[in-house]
């Protein structure tokens, strides 16, 4: 490892907390160099909802290579552009009666949140946004201002940028309505609130701690931006691309966003991002928002190859069904370690095990990690252990990867009490 620390900056963070060096990777499982096993329950953030070299998608980009495909395009039209467009089309869009202009940005999720920013604003002619708190959008300077974690932010680089946060569903408890109280600052003219261009939200905080939103928060969300004129931006980089069960995670609520971001598993494991907007919303001129990498080719090729999950309902309900033995996994520990206090929480294939005991889930990450998992955290004190395996993963590894979490939080407890009796001899 000397070499990471000698040559890469300080900033690294996953490298610190999972020190060994990656080699391969199949499935649901990755592999150090020395050949150690682990099972995957991050999924590159969220990227690869289908798997490690999952080979309908290698097959698929490494014949394209072959041939000699366009891998570097711009904007030019591309068979593998044009094939993406069909499919998106025909597989996503119509089945759900949605219509949208797709929008290629720079190949990463800010960059699809500062498009979607930077379109509502230019669009309404306001420049007030409102997000929510425990947000996360990004780290460049637009989505900067619409995340809420103090971690990312300092007064001597960040820029508000004409930004109210407001409190997400539940924040101020489960007896409240924070649409109402969006409402009451809304209509009030001296709230100090502008009124907004647009309203960006997660309708599951996956950085924010897995936090979910009703599908009824959401109805009234959206019956609130129609009423007052504000554009509705779902950002479904982190949940979208089926982690919740359905493609994009607002289908169960029955909403239809103005703007839609997507990023990470979009690219079927490569970099690409788009913004789907109403089509009335496509004002831009030709040019006016641009940039080198916008559309990935060969990421093209992979998400093309990717859709095809969605051809039939097959995956659909084998998230739902995963899903349910997380959840009821995650009750089980629940109930068996009541000492911690913890909540389980979460929809589809991303869960949540919040422990209030501040660095209880920062020892419990790096237990499990030396028991053969590897799994991150989430929530503005990284007090919440976050479930989100690849959409793919197989029972048989699923309740295995379950297991080494029930097994490592019985063994940090057991270490608990030995180190208090011997304190205490």
């Amino acid at each position: 490892m000397r070499i990471f620390e000698e040559l890469e900056s300080e900033v690294r963070s996953y490298v610190r907390s999972f020190p060994v060096i990656f080699d391969t990777a199949e499935g649901s499982h990755l592999f150090d160099e020395q050949g150690n096993k682990y099972i995957d329950f991050f999924a590159g953030a969220g990227t690869l909802n289908y798997g490690h070299n999952n080979p309908l998608i290698n097959d698929a980009v490494i014949e394209y290579l072959q041939r000699m495909g366009i891998v570097h395009g711009l904007d030019k039209a591309t068979k593998a552009k044009q094939a993406f467009l069909q499919k998106f089309r025909d597989t996503i869009l119509e089945p759900r009666n949605l219509s949208y202009k797709i929008q290629f940005t720079g190949p990463t999720g800010t960059n699809a949140v500062e498009t979607a920013l930077k379109l509502a604003r230019m669009v309404k002619g306001r420049s007030n946004v409102i997000a929510f708190t425990n947000a996360f959008h990004g780290l460049t300077m637009g989505s900067l201002s619409v995340t809420g974690n103090n971690f990312y932010k300092d007064e001597a680089f960040y820029v508000r940028a004409n930004v109210d946060h407001m409190p997400f569903d539940g924040y101020l408890g489960p007896d409240v309505n924070t649409v109402d109280y969006l409402r009451k600052f809304l209509e009030d003219n001296s709230s100090g609130i502008d009124l907004p261009a647009a309203v960006i939200l997660e309708t599951v905080q996956a950085e924010g701690g897995v936090k979910v939103a009703s599908n009824q928060w959401l109805r009234d969300l959206e019956k609130l931006c129609r009423e007052m004129d504000i554009l509705l931006i779902v950002d479904d980089i982190q949940v979208g691309n089926g982690r919740t069960g359905t493609f994009f995670s607002f289908e169960e609520a029955g909403i239809t966003p103005d703007i839609i971001t997507m990023s990470k598993s979009i690219g079927g494991g490569l970099p690409l991002a788009i913004v789907l907007m109403r089509s009335e919303l496509d004002q831009w001129r030709p040019g006016e928002h641009t940039g080198t990498f916008r559309g990935n080719n060969l990421a093209f090729v992979a998400s093309t190859q990717a859709l095809t999950y969605w051809d039939n309902n097959k995956l659909a309900d084998s998230v739902k069904h995963k899903a349910g033995i997380i959840q009821d996994e995650l009750r089980q520990m629940k109930d068996q370690f009541p000492e911690l206090d913890a909540v389980a929480r979460g929809r589809g294939m991303i869960n949540g095990l919040h422990i209030p005991e501040l660095g209880f889930c920062g020892e419990l990450s790096k237990k499990c990690f030396e028991n053969g998992l590897v799994i991150e955290l989430s929530g503005a004190d990284d007090d919440v252990l976050k479930l989100l395996p690849p959409l793919t993963i197989d029972e048989v590894t699923l309740k295995e990867g379950l297991a080494i979490i029930e097994k490592s939080i019985g063994q940090l407890l057991d270490e608990r009490k030995k180190a208090y009796t011997k304190a205490t001899a």
